[in-house]
């Protein structure tokens, strides 16, 4: 707003009304200021969480999305830089919505934009909705070219993607942690309850070429399903499927739903060297009678958020994680009631916002089991 107004006090001078006399004012904008840029204090003095990159959709209302993992990592500390994968009025819930789809191409113009500018140096990475084989494989290029700029990556180790990638958390989101210790951490967004939210073909993709470069994975019952070939009916289903995965490449695997007999559970796993068992446990979730969007968005957020400190403690990462979700969905329920709305009508928007307060400092409300 400074820029502008002083940008049209200078236009104003060149009007015969306010045109001064030769020689008494010259505008500071028509002669080249000879100064070094300012640093960019994200990377001359980094956070102790991390900087993030987050390639995920965005909606103009609404909190899915870029719009559902962003506020919540910077509330726990993390810079983050988004990239809009899409960007939509509404998320395709609503009867009608309206935008743009970013390509694969359009996506590496930003990346080398940043690279040019030396900006390009990043110790997470978050994507997720990916609807194309072709914008897949360009995000499995930003992965490699973050790589090359991290000389000391290490695997420390997300929907597939819904499919959002948080490359890299498999919800399937990818989440990668360099700078320290770079970590994929991928949502597997694909799809839900025996839907496919994306082409088929992609599903071969994250199998092949997202599972084995992910640290973590955070896929629902039906994504593991999918990326293991393997039906899960019950815990020991759950957790051999977390083995599966394991021997595939990733060191932390979050199922984030699984339904079993009408209960809701979330079964973790840490694998933290190939020559011993991975530690397993399982959260019991409450159901609550609703719809929400955005959730598998933000559940990745936070687990990576949370994983981050507690890199050797998943199921503490996941308790802290779980206890947040879960007060905010009463908390939007709730509020839908208070409004006089039904919350089991219609699928229901986040209170993200007014939540904030249990994402930085949840109560620790939900205990994880620890299988033996």
């Amino acid at each position: 707003m400074l820029l502008l107004h002083f940008s049209l006090y200078c236009r104003s001078f060149q009007s015969p009304i306010f045109r001064p006399k030769p020689g008494t004012f010259r505008c500071p904008s028509s002669r080249k200021l000879q100064m070094a840029p300012p640093p960019i204090l994200s990377l001359a003095l980094p956070s102790e969480t991390g900087r993030v990159l987050s390639i995920q959709s965005h909606t103009v209302q609404g909190y899915v999305g870029n719009k559902s993992a962003v506020f919540p990592l910077q509330l726990l500390g993390y810079d983050v830089d988004p990239i809009n994968s899409v960007q939509f009025s509404n998320h395709t819930g609503y009867p009608t919505f309206k935008g743009q789809v970013l390509n694969g191409q359009q996506l590496w113009d930003l990346i080398e934009g940043l690279e040019g500018n030396d900006l390009l140096y990043y110790t997470h990475l978050l994507t997720g909705y990916i609807g194309s084989v072709s914008f897949l494989n360009t995000v499995l290029e930003v992965v490699d070219k973050l790589r090359s700029i991290n000389p000391n990556l290490t695997y420390g180790n997300h929907y597939l993607f819904e499919l959002f990638c948080s490359l890299v958390m498999l919800d399937i989101h990818f989440a990668y942690l360099s700078v320290y210790l770079w970590c994929e951490v991928c949502d597997p967004v694909m799809g839900d309850e025996g839907k496919l939210y994306v082409p088929e073909d992609l599903v071969s993709v994250y199998r092949e070429k997202v599972v084995p470069v992910a640290s973590m994975l955070t896929p629902n019952q039906f994504e593991a399903e999918l990326l293991t070939k393997l039906r899960i009916g019950s815990e020991t289903d759950g957790r051999e499927a977390c083995n599966i995965l394991h021997a595939a490449g990733p060191s932390k695997v979050v199922i984030t739903s699984i339904n079993i007999k009408g209960d809701l559970l979330l079964i973790g796993s840490h694998q933290k060297d190939k020559e011993h068992p991975p530690e397993q446990f399982k959260i019991v979730i409450p159901r609550i009678p609703a719809y929400f969007t955005g959730t598998g968005d933000l559940m990745t957020a936070l687990l990576l958020g949370w994983s981050n400190k507690y890199p050797d403690n998943l199921d503490k990462a996941a308790e802290l994680a779980v206890s947040s979700l879960q007060a905010l969905l009463q908390r939007t329920v709730n509020d839908y009631k208070s409004a006089g709305f039904d919350p089991q009508s219609s699928s229901l928007e986040i209170r993200l916002i007014q939540s904030q307060d249990d994402i930085r400092n949840p109560k620790l409300t939900f205990k994880a089991h620890k299988y033996t």
